[in-house]
């Protein structure tokens, strides 16, 4: 029997979303959509072989379905991740999980209340090429990591209103797209101590806070994290690339070219490793797709009730570093991104 999955909110982003279905298609049906523009829902639909039923109103739907897949603007996840728990649905979430602490808690109270799962879309935690990476940090295959930084080069040019509004997007560049990254950097680091970020609107006007962020934060063991992105580059030469500089060398992750690297200067003397060149593919994965792997995951969990890997407490976790980091930005300061996690 295939899981029901209603789908809510079908703009900009609903094409994509539905190829995560793709992976999935023997166990998960999309049963109903849901649009308060019912010709998006439509199109959706019309792309779909079971042409579920559209609906503008998501209580409508609810009866239909065992899950959602919630994909709407961010000011509007609360309520709805609310109401479709306390209607038995199990919850997948897009990021960022809501605007608001208070909000984060109430969705989190409310899965617990109803003993379903809440997990939260961050589906570059599903990468293969990253899973890769954060083992060989983990297990400090190439020793000990001082540094990762992680560029994303993107043009994100207002494709609706409330992109560019902080009141509903919950924040800037960082908060909606850098919320990513900063999931990496404390899955892959540990637990941040301070922190600064810097971000302008200067390139992307349509942005009433950052369109370009900068973040550095200094982590327990004494090593650093840096994350630049940006929703304003007319060309870019980095792209989505992740380094992390290790004693022994440096591990390059480059999305364009779907490929994990080793690179270092004296291979014959990296320990316990076969390294033979400056430079070695690890590994290649360039037609990954995450969110397929996401949806695996969340079906997975839905089936054998363990916890997902991407779990609200950890979400709230990495919001509360980037709301720290905006206060203290506002105040001229550094952060203290201590005691932030559950």
């Amino acid at each position: 029997m295939k899981h029901r999955v209603i789908l809510i909110g079908c703009g900009i982003m609903a094409k994509q979303h539905s190829v995560r279905f793709e992976a999935v298609a023997d166990r998960v049906e999309i049963s109903a959509l849901v649009d308060i523009e019912i010709e998006r829902a439509q199109a959706v639909s019309d792309l779909l072989p079971n042409h579920p039923p559209c609906f503008t109103d998501y209580h409508e739907a609810l009866p239909y379905g065992d899950a959602a897949l919630i994909v709407l603007p961010h000011h509007l996840h609360t309520q709805c991740t609310i109401d479709c728990l306390d209607a038995g649905l199990h919850v997948l979430a897009e990021k960022p999980l809501a605007n608001s602490e208070a909000e984060c808690l109430a969705m989190i109270e409310a899965a617990k209340r109803n003993k379903k799962i809440l997990m939260v879309a961050y589906c570059m935690r599903y990468h293969p090429l990253i899973r890769e990476m954060h083992r060989l940090i983990k297990e400090e295959t190439f020793g000990k990591c001082f540094q990762l930084s992680i560029w994303t080069e993107q043009l994100t040019m207002l494709r609706s209103e409330w992109l560019g509004k902080r009141e509903t997007l919950g924040g800037g560049q960082l908060f909606s797209h850098g919320c990513h990254y900063i999931d990496l950097l404390l899955w892959m680091m540990g637990k941040p101590v301070i922190g600064t970020h810097l971000g302008t609107n200067l390139g992307t006007p349509w942005m009433d806070r950052e369109g370009t962020s900068n973040v550095c934060i200094q982590f327990e063991s004494g090593a650093l994290g840096y994350h630049f992105g940006t929703w304003g580059a007319r060309g870019t030469r980095m792209g989505y690339d992740f380094q992390a500089h290790c004693e022994q060398g440096l591990i390059d992750l480059d999305f364009h070219a779907g490929k994990l690297t080793f690179r270092c200067k004296d291979p014959e003397h990296v320990p316990g490793v076969a390294i033979k060149s400056e430079e070695t593919v690890l590994m290649e994965a360039d037609n990954a797709k995450p969110t397929a792997i996401e949806m695996a995951h969340f079906i997975d969990c839905i089936e054998t009730g363990k916890t997902p890997d991407t779990t609200p407490e950890d979400s709230l976790e990495g919001l509360r570093v980037i709301w720290k980091l905006y206060e203290a930005e506002e105040n001229c300061k550094i952060a203290d991104l201590r005691g932030l996690g559950f």
